[in-house]
């Protein structure tokens, strides 16, 4: 019976042992479980409907091949997985790794139950790997569970390699500010505070460890976290070192709130572009504005900043123009080839909304309307969607809602440090596909 499942070259007996039949005696598994071709015993190993004996016969496979598909197997009996942890192959830790984690939450040491107990030696040997990558599978595989094993977490998180310790550092609920703060203060790998900076509603004190540590990293990396809490005398300690820290500057100006001392001190060292964005900010009061003013004025009269009146290439208001003539001429210039991210920018930075609606709505062939309903709604999402779609940049996307949509800075939707969107393709598509229906419901 066996025999004539398995007839032909190497390929067919592949395509073979993928197409078991659907249902196994014990007989047929355990003959399988010993059959010469690595493919047929590989392709039972994947089974779920096989009694734990042959899954766990499988599990000592001479082929690595075999023992990964157990590795991977939910069906395969703990003491399988026990097994596993130690096999001499990367690959097979690796793969127990991701599928063991799974069944960590809600274990402890203490478990009475055996084969909970189980699941917890094997996870407690896997983080002890001598490999990484298998280490990283695991942290990996734990870092959003918030009743994950404590032990392990606070293990992991302190582990050598960066690549094991930073899911957790970044996400892991486990971790109390006590962690945190006593990682920090210690002698982490270059990037363990960096990932810790970049944690989701960072608590004040954790911030104040980061500032104290002094690593320029992950500061910026603390300052660029919008949902991180920094109390204004750290704040004000940071902008007191930044004169000298170039990669400090662009995120303080950026910061969701900014103290009327702080905005005033930046104003002294930032570069003109970054002034620009300080004086665009709707949350400061008119007479902190006048302040950097004047500030910015006396840098001026120094010599250290140009002089906006003489500044080559500074932006002029345009012309207003109709809807219908910013479209002809987007036309226009789409035609010669010369609708680019430059000339688009030019435009905002001059304020002609109508015509960078225009644009975007040549360039990504939408119906003005639905750009316009975009800037109309004050929508950041929206309008980095609209812009996305036409092909432009994410720092592009940040002008145009601040510029022309009227979006405070507090709700700009802003480049990831790489220059990236920070939605998804799926996300901004989705936004599309909502103001296409927004525009169609009202017609």
């Amino acid at each position: 019976m066996i025999g004539k499942w398995f007839k032909g070259n190497d390929a067919e007996k592949d395509s073979a042992a993928a197409d078991l039949p659907d249902t196994l005696n014990y007989e047929e598994s355990r003959d399988l479980a010993r059959h010469e071709d690595v493919n047929v015993r590989r392709a039972l190993a994947s089974r779920a409907d096989l009694k734990p004996e042959i899954l766990y016969y499988l599990a000592e496979d001479t082929e690595p091949a075999v023992r990964r598909a157990i590795a991977g197997n939910a069906a395969a009996p703990m003491h399988a997985d026990l097994l596993l942890a130690r096999d001499k192959d990367e690959s097979v830790r690796g793969d127990l790794a991701s599928k063991i984690a799974k069944l960590a939450p809600g274990l402890s040491a203490e478990e009475q139950d055996r084969v909970r107990k189980m699941a917890y030696e094997a996870i407690e040997i896997l983080a002890r790997d001598q490999a990484a990558r298998v280490r990283q599978a695991l942290s990996e595989a734990l870092k959003d569970y918030a009743d994950a094993p404590p032990a392990i977490i606070r293990q992991l998180a302190r582990d050598a390699e960066l690549i094991v310790s930073e899911p957790v550092l970044s996400f892991s609920p486990v971790l109390t500010d006590e962690d945190l703060i006593e990682i920090i203060a210690g002698n982490p790998p270059q990037g363990a505070r960096a990932a810790i900076a970049r944690r989701k509603d960072l608590r004040e004190k954790v911030s104040d460890a980061i500032v104290n540590a002094n690593d320029t990293d992950a500061i910026a990396a603390l300052l660029a976290n919008h949902s991180a809490q920094i109390r204004e005398e750290t704040l004000d300690r940071i902008v007191s070192r930044a004169i000298d820290i170039e990669t400090w500057h662009a995120p303080l100006v950026a910061r969701p709130v900014l103290p009327r001392k702080a905005a005033i001190r930046i104003a002294r060292f930032v570069a003109d572009s970054l002034i620009d964005q300080l004086e665009e900010r709707q949350d400061l009061a008119s007479d902190v504005l006048e302040e950097i003013r004047a500030v910015v004025q006396k840098r001026i009269e120094d010599g250290d900043l140009p002089d906006p009146s003489k500044k080559k290439g500074k932006a002029k208001a345009e012309p207003e123009e109709s809807a219908d003539e910013a479209l002809e001429r987007a036309r226009q210039l789409m035609k010669q080839g010369r609708l680019g991210e430059d000339a688009i920018a030019a435009s905002a930075r001059g304020g002609n909304r109508a015509f960078v609606i225009a644009a975007l709505a040549v360039r990504s062939k939408l119906d003005g309307a639905i750009v316009e309903r975009a800037f109309h709604d004050k929508s950041a999402k929206g309008v980095a969607a609209v812009v996305w779609k036409a092909g432009l940049s994410a720092r592009l996307a940040e002008q145009i809602q601040s510029k022309l949509a009227a979006i405070g800075p507090r709700d700009v939707l802003r480049a990831r440090e790489d220059g990236g969107y920070p939605l998804g393709v799926d996300d901004l598509e989705w936004q599309i596909g909502f103001l296409v229906d927004l525009v169609k419901q009202k017609r």
